[in-house]
């Protein structure tokens, strides 16, 4: 089964990124209710594996925080751009999360991860889009801004891919701690 360990967006966050959704050809928008923001992805691991990591995800202790999601802004390899997300900002608070998930993680058994965190939303991907127009398409929206919402769980989920795409699966959610 495939695993990862993601921020869950609310419902009104969900819907206001959703108004991004267009003007932008060749792109695969993310369903609303795909949007969270990715704390560690582990990939594919075996049922006793997901028992050790629920473990140890249970044991983190972060008091809950506020998160804004703004700016656009894209990933590309090489001269290719494959995905264009939404920015994440909050204080601190999501770093200190992704800090512990990420010890929680090697604890139970799992390489560390070798990339940067960079906290955001994925909106689109890409394929052959042409760079001016991911260029216009960010002029266009850069502005774009979420009011804050308070951060008070985390949640395991499981990957289900498909012909229509990936769908997720919440396997346990983790209770922040109310200061």
């Amino acid at each position: 089964m495939r695993i990862f360990v993601a921020l869950p967006l609310p419902d009104p966050i969900r819907r206001h990124l959703a108004g991004l959704r267009s003007g932008l050809p060749g792109a695969r928008w993310v369903a609303p209710e795909n949007m969270h923001v990715t704390l560690r992805f582990i990939g594919e691991v075996e049922g006793d594996e997901v028992d050790e990591v629920d473990a140890a995800l249970a044991e983190i202790r972060v008091p809950v925080f506020d998160v804004s999601v703004g700016g656009i802004g894209f990933f590309d390899r090489g001269r290719k751009v494959h995905a264009v997300w939404a920015g994440i900002e909050a204080e601190g608070g999501l770093e200190r999360l992704q800090r512990k998930v990420e010890s929680a993680i090697v604890r139970a058994g799992f390489e560390p991860e070798r990339r940067k965190f960079k906290p955001h939303v994925t909106i689109a991907r890409l394929r052959g889009t042409p760079a001016h127009h991911v260029g216009t398409y960010i002029e266009a929206h850069d502005g774009f801004a979420s009011d804050p919402f308070r951060a008070d769980h985390f949640t395991l989920f499981r990957s289900h891919l498909g012909r229509e795409g990936a769908v997720y699966e919440a396997l346990a959610d983790y209770t922040l701690d109310e200061s």
